[in-house]
C-alpha cells in the first residue's frame, strides 16, 4: 500500500507532467481559471485542495488532466514539504528576506492592527514580475493574509469552561 507523502509525489509528479504536455505558465493557467498563480502552483504540487467548482476551469486549461487526477486534486492534501527545501536558493532567499524583514513586519502588523498575526489559512499569494525604477526585472511576492487579533482569555467566554460550570450548577445540591 503506497503512504500518503508517496502518493503525493507521484501524483505531484503526474500533474508537472500534465502542465509541461500544455505549454502553459502558471500564470497562464491562472488567468484561464480566475486563480492566482502561485495557487495554480500549489495545487499541481498537491499543497492545496481543488474545489469542485473550479474542477471544469482547470480541466478546460489543462486538457489532459484525467478524471482520476481530478479526482485526487479534489481530496484534502498533506500539506507538507521537504526539509531540504531550505536548500533551494530561491526558497533559502525567501527565508532569508522573511527571517531578514520578519520584526519590522511584526511590528507594522502590530502597529497597524493591534495583537496579532497574519493568517497563512485565509491567506492569498501571487508573484509578478515588474520593472524596476532602473528598468531590470523585479520579482514582486505578495502575501495577502486575513489579520487574526489574539484573544484575551478570558474564563466567562471559554465554552468548555462554561458548560463544566452550568453542568455544576445544574447538579442536585445536599443540604
Amino acid at each position: 500500500m503506497e503512504g500518503p507523502s508517496n502518493l503525493k509525489a507521484r501524483t505531484a509528479a503526474e500533474l508537472q507532467a500534465v502542465k509541461r504536455k500544455s505549454g502553459k505558465s502558471y500564470g497562464q493557467i491562472a488567468d484561464e481559471t480566475g486563480l492566482t498563480n502561485v495557487y495554480v502552483a500549489q495545487l499541481l504540487r498537491r499543497q492545496a485542495q481543488l474545489k469542485p467548482p473550479t474542477a471544469p476551469l482547470l480541466r478546460a486549461a489543462l486538457p489532459a488532466l484525467t478524471d482520476d487526477l481530478l479526482q485526487e486534486m479534489m481530496q484534502p492534501p498533506l500539506r507538507s514539504y521537504d526539509p531540504n527545501l531550505i536548500q533551494e536558493p530561491t526558497v533559502y532567499r525567501l527565508h532569508e528576506a522573511v527571517m531578514h524583514f520578519g520584526e519590522s513586519i511584526k511590528d507594522i502588523i502590530n502597529e497597524e492592527f493591534g495583537d496579532g498575526i497574519m493568517s497563512a489559512i485565509d491567506f492569498y499569494c501571487s508573484v509578478d514580475k515588474v520593472k524596476g525604477a532602473d528598468g531590470k526585472d523585479r520579482a514582486v511576492v505578495t502575501f495577502d493574509g486575513k489579520y487574526l487579533p489574539y484573544t484575551e482569555q478570558v474564563t466567562e467566554q471559554m465554552v468548555s469552561r462554561v458548560k463544566k460550570q452550568d453542568q455544576q450548577d445544574s447538579k442536585p445540591k445536599l443540604s
